[in-house]
Formats: C-alpha cells, structure tokens, sequence
C-alpha cells in the first residue's frame, strides 16, 4: 500500500494535476469465466489483499477518485480511461505508467505512450513495434499465440516469439477466420482466449471526468493499477498530459 501511496504523491509532486485510482479489489474476473487457468488471488499473501480496502479508502481520504474494480480488472479501467483521455482534443498526450506487455495494445503512436518508471524509458508505438515485432493492435494476437504465464494462459505449443510476429505482419488484418486458417496445423491443444481490454462504460469516466491524468503501477498477480484522474478540466489545453 505504502508504495502505491508514495507513487501516486511523486507524481503529483512531478506535475500530475488530475488523479485517480483503478484498484484489483477482487482478483478474479469475467475472464475466469472464459479460461480457466486465468490468473486467480491463488497463492497471494493474505496481508497483502488485506491492504486494497486499506489503500482504497486511504486514498478516498486524500480526495483522489478510486475505481475498485469487481467484474473487470484495473487493466481495463487504465485502457478505458487512457483511450477516452486520448480522444480529447485538450490532452495532449497520455502516459500509461506500466510497462505490462498486454497494455501495449493500448498504445497509439506517440500520443498515447507506455512508461516504465523503474528505468523512465518511453515506449510508443514504435518502440511497440520493435519489442514485439507487431503494431499495437495485433498485441492480444501476439499474446494469444506466444502466451502469457503472468495472466495464467499457456498459448500455443511450437509458436515463438519470431514467428508469432511473422504471421501476423502478414495476416494480422485480416478476418479472424484467415488467421485460424494459418495457425491451425500447428496447433496440438486449444488456445486461451486473446485478453483484449474490455471497455468500461463511458459515462464515468468521460462526462465525470473529462480531462483525465492515469497513472499506473503494481506488482505480479496482485498488481493494482493507479489511474490519475480529476473532474476539473485545465484551462490551458497544453498543460493536460495523461498519465495513465
């Protein structure tokens, strides 16, 4: 708890304006329900889950807006808020603060932009593009196909990185239909669904706070995801860069 405190107080103390939490408040998902062996709160200290009420009214207290999530996880809060921020015209630029790999689907050349704040390295979308060898949008493929052991899914058997890469530079957009065409004789057991990002409602994010801050953070399976968020906008338009 203390570390995500201290995180969200420096970045305000940097220049965050606008702040707001998403919080894991249940480690199981609607994904769950898809994919069994989906990450679950399996094998998480009890203190440390004892600690999201803490943390979550700890920063109710402070005045900064907390989104608990129950049905869906922080990850989508993050993306949700990032993408509503980044269809404002007075953002100039939003910061998604995670380095985590199926959040790189989120971002959109250089105006909507990883940080990891271990190393303060940027990751835009060709920095994507050079870690994973596809754009943004073919992320959840990429995933799907190579797996993730962070997220519980296992993908598919004889699929690497390399090559992985290599058939969705050529067949990424095309319909879904012409990808399992391509990956089908190649595949020994049955692949966990892709984890695309769900949408959140737009209401509470977009008309409650329109010019959005996020910033994220969090550690292993309990990761909590800190989103910067206020429900005033900036008068000057070049000031409002999102962190997310």
């Amino acid at each position: 708890m203390r570390g995500v405190v201290a995180s969200v107080l420096a970045m305000i103390t940097d220049g965050a304006r606008y702040v707001g939490v998403a919080t894991d408040h249940v480690i199981e998902s609607f994904r769950n329900r898809l994919w069994s062996g989906y990450k679950t709160g399996e094998g998480i200290d009890p203190d440390l889950l004892s600690q999201f009420q803490l943390l979550e009214d700890t920063l109710t207290a402070a005045g900064i807006v907390v989104w608990p999530m129950i049905e869906y996880e922080a990850d989508d809060a993050l993306a949700s808020a990032a993408a509503a921020a980044a269809r404002d015209e007075r953002v100039t630029r939003v910061v998604i603060c995670t380095p985590d790999k199926d959040l790189a689907q989120s971002v959109r050349g250089s105006r909507v932009v990883q940080l990891n704040r271990r190393t303060n390295t940027i990751r835009d979308e060709a920095g994507v593009i050079a870690k994973f060898g596809v754009p943004p949008e073919s992320v959840p493929d990429y995933l799907a196909l190579v797996g993730d052991s962070a997220d519980g899914y296992p993908g598919l058997a004889g699929w690497g990185p390399k090559s992985t890469a290599a058939v969705l530079a050529r067949f990424g957009g095309h319909p879904p239909a012409q990808l399992q065409r391509c990956v089908h004789d190649r595949r020994p057991r049955r692949s966990a669904p892709a984890r695309r990002h769900r949408a959140l409602p737009a209401a509470p994010i977009e008309e409650k706070y329109p010019a959005t801050v996020i910033a994220g953070g969090g550690s292993g399976r309990s990761r909590t995801v800190t989103s910067v968020t206020m429900p005033s906008v900036p008068s000057d338009p070049t000031s409002s860069e999102v962190r997310s």
